[in-house]
């Protein structure tokens, strides 16, 4: 598992953690049922506190990404289909409304947009 944490970014430390762990689970790099890293060696690696690395897993668990053992560890959660789902479906709305703000600086019409919108839809 790599985590870096660039300390020039605007994002607080837990999410950077927090953020990367997140996208290796999703994209497969971490593997179902894998351990991940104790709190306090992650913080160690890290050079961070353990108050910031129990914050990353905390948010992780709570969201169903990781699941804790006592005292065994953290290991990645069986992939929620329905949660990644819900993640996409979020990133979606994000840019959408984006799309939404752009086009209205532009004096774009709602149906120029789902003109450009169809077009790359069939590309």
């Amino acid at each position: 598992m790599n985590v870096f944490i660039d300390n020039k970014r605007g994002a607080p430390i837990y999410d950077q953690i927090y953020s990367q762990i997140k996208a290796q689970i999703i994209n497969g790099e971490l593997k179902e049922d894998e351990a991940l890293p104790s709190i306090r060696n992650l913080a160690k690696d890290l050079r961070i506190s353990v108050i910031t690395t129990k914050r990353a897993y905390d948010e992780l668990e709570r969201e169903g990404f990781i699941y804790t053992l006592p005292a065994k560890g953290c290991f990645v959660a069986p992939k929620n289909v329905e949660l990644l789902r819900e993640e996409s479906l979020k990133k979606i709305e994000e840019y959408m409304q984006k799309i939404a703000q752009l086009a209205v600086s532009c004096g774009l019409s709602k149906e120029e947009v789902v003109e450009m919108f169809m077009m790359n839809w069939e590309e």
